[in-house]
């Protein structure tokens, strides 16, 4: 298992192992609770490359509305290593200023699921025009996690939506992660034992489940386990 002791500029750089991967969160958007105090909005980004190919997966969460699901589990790898091409799904991750600055952006369609828990399953839904153009800064150094390191931020952009009012990002908490070894399992989250806000589970293509919530301090992971 990789383990850092103090992650540094140098670690943002590509890695010699089977599997890579770099996870983007943010939550709150546009700085919106709803009455009781639990965050609205949310979205996912993550990209791993696992040998010749690589996985996609995003969400935007939103009370009130269907989760907006988006996976590919075969994407080609491409020269460029952070940028994700297959058929109607455009995304890349361009790192600006190491432990500073990222530019995380996708064009695709994403499926609108009613029941959060389809998620897990086949996931049939309504097609819906999702793009984001988000510019993640940091508000902290990094720290060293399981297989790489995680380090907070905050996220400006815009989040285009099909057929409804574009969401404006400013200042909103986030956080990110990268994490390198020959075999990764979900990012590990702290548990959130009252899961009353709104949800985005992934079922990866290794069998492994990350099932996060949103809570007042942003995401969770839901536990103990209850049926999907």
């Amino acid at each position: 298992m990789t383990s850092l002791q103090s992650p540094g500029v140098h670690d943002e750089r590509r890695h010699a192992t089977r599997c890579e991967e770099w996870l983007f969160t943010a939550w709150g958007l546009g700085g919106a609770r709803n009455q009781r105090g639990l965050n609205d909005t949310g979205l996912i980004s993550g990209y791993r490359i696992v040998e010749s190919e690589a996985w996609y997966w995003a969400a935007l969460t939103r009370a009130g509305h269907p989760l907006l699901y988006v996976t590919d589990w075969h994407v080609p790898r491409r020269a460029d290593p952070l940028l994700v091409k297959s058929a109607g799904l455009w995304a890349e991750h361009t790192c600006d200023a190491p432990m500073e600055q990222w530019t995380v952006a996708n064009e695709t369609y994403a499926v609108a699921l009613d029941d959060p828990a389809d998620a897990v399953g086949r996931a049939y839904g309504v097609p819906t025009a999702l793009s984001w153009d988000l510019e993640w800064y940091a508000v902290g150094p990094p720290r060293a996690v399981p297989h790489g390191y995680e380090q907070p931020g905050v996220v400006h952009g815009v989040v285009e939506l099909g057929g409804s009012e574009a969401l404006h990002l400013v200042e909103a908490p986030a956080d990110r992660w990268h994490r390198w070894d020959e075999a990764l399992p979900p990012v590990e989250l702290p548990d959130a034992f009252a899961h009353t806000g709104v949800r985005a589970p992934f079922a990866f293509p290794d069998g492994s489940l990350a099932d996060w919530v949103l809570t007042p301090d942003g995401w969770r992971q839901r536990t103990p386990p209850m049926g999907v």
